[in-house]
């Protein structure tokens, strides 16, 4: 093999989220002008960005009610709340994971039961139907983890026959179908990010869906409206919060103006970015199902994805020649993350690194995710780019041949 220095590298940084929109540079330096960057206030005549912003994300999912929160962690944590989970009890969740999600369910205090995956990464229906029996677990917590959805028609059946009230996180499948429906809008309430490297960036920030005016109020309420609740325009009737604003604690997450007035212009422009997203991912799916050892999985004709990054198999290595070739292509600008490290690294951690959870078993989980890599794909990406990404991935390859 040659020496990596030698190499070419890949021409642009995969972890770079791009530049805002200038509207929304425009939006934010304004607004920072009046200094006025807390969403609720006794100020008027400045734009409310975020109740503005509620208002329009409720309308592009087609939801009844929208809740800016400060993170998309903590959406799923008020999620959980206002689908009635409280301390102790147990909640259904995928095991393949990122660790804000058992963090939320940790932070609600409840117990997260892991859940086996399928094939295709996604929650293992099967093995939700035993555990959600075995458990009296009423919450499923479904992650549509990397982008990834599940047969939303076989969980909705699923959760009526259990019982289950179904919160999703949507972090990774904003603008997002099964079928024609958008992922968020299939439970009782959904949650989103607005984390850098999600579909819109604003750093750090999440959204809330529901239909339920109760779900509604409560969200305000715990995400830190004060008495302010009547500056929503996405929100339900004073008398539902009458019955609410006595009994519901103040969380301080609520999202700020400032992060609403960055995000609503982007949101304006998602089906435009996630065409852009969906022609590189299958530029690239194309270029890595053309290496030999590399496969993109096929995904279901009714999921119809935004896909911000790709997985896919590496097979015909062990363990150590898996990360030997990760830490290669890494070195050549190929960023590639790989689900089977025995230690947490990065963004990047598995169920048995949380050890503030009961101990459980996955080893069907397991056994996918040691061959499971990923990789993030940036909206700059063009087919040279895609080009390049399989000759350096392939080229690193011949090494182990």
């Amino acid at each position: 093999m040659n020496d990596p220095a030698e190499e070419n590298r890949l021409g642009i940084d995969l972890s770079d989220p791009g530049p805002l929109p200038q509207a929304a540079i425009d939006q934010a330096v304004d607004l920072m002008r009046t200094g006025r960057l807390h969403r609720y206030g006794e100020y008027s005549g400045t734009e409310p960005h975020a109740a503005l912003l509620e208002e329009e994300f409720a309308n592009y999912v087609g939801s009844r009610y929208a809740v800016g929160i400060n993170s998309g962690g903590c959406a799923i944590f008020i999620g959980l709340k206002i689908a009635g989970v409280e301390a102790g009890d147990p909640v259904l969740v995928n095991g393949f994971n990122l660790a804000p999600v058992p963090g939320a369910i940790h932070h609600a205090g409840a117990r997260a039961v892991l859940v086996e995956i399928d094939n295709g990464y996604c929650i293992d229906i099967n093995d939700l139907k035993e555990k959600a029996e075995k458990s009296g677990a009423k919450v499923l917590l479904l992650t549509h983890m990397r982008g990834h959805i599940v047969d939303m028609q076989q969980i909705s059946e699923a959760c009526d026959e259990l019982g289950l009230v179904l919160v999703e996180d949507c972090a990774h499948t904003m603008g997002a179908k099964w079928g024609d429906r958008f992922t968020g809008r299939f439970g009782a309430v959904g949650c989103f990010s607005t984390q850098t490297f999600k579909h819109i960036n604003s750093g750090e920030g999440g959204i809330l869906v529901t239909d339920d005016e109760d779900m509604a109020a409560k969200a305000i309420l715990y995400s830190g409206s004060y008495m302010l609740y009547g500056q929503h325009q996405s929100a339900p009737s004073q008398a539902v919060f009458d019955k609410w604003k006595k009994h519901i604690p103040n969380f301080s997450m609520r999202m700020s103006n400032l992060v609403a007035c960055i995000l609503r212009p982007q949101l304006a422009q998602m089906t435009q970015r996630g065409e852009r997203w969906n022609d590189a991912y299958v530029a690239l799916e194309q270029k890595l199902n053309g290496i030999n050892g590399v496969e993109v999985l096929l995904r279901d004709t009714q999921e119809r994805y935004v896909a911000s990054s790709i997985q896919f198999k590496i097979n015909g290595l062990d363990q150590q020649q898996i990360i030997k070739w990760v830490d290669q292509c890494t070195n050549r600008g190929v960023a590639i993350k790989w689900f089977g490290r025995s230690e947490p690294m990065g963004y990047t951690s598995l169920y048995q690194h949380w050890q503030y959870l009961e101990p459980q078993s996955l080893p069907k989980t397991e056994n996918i995710l040691e061959t499971t890599c990923d990789m993030r794909i940036p909206l700059s990406l063009t087919g040279e780019n895609c080009d390049q990404i399989a000759h350096i991935m392939e080229q690193e390859l011949e090494f182990f041949r």
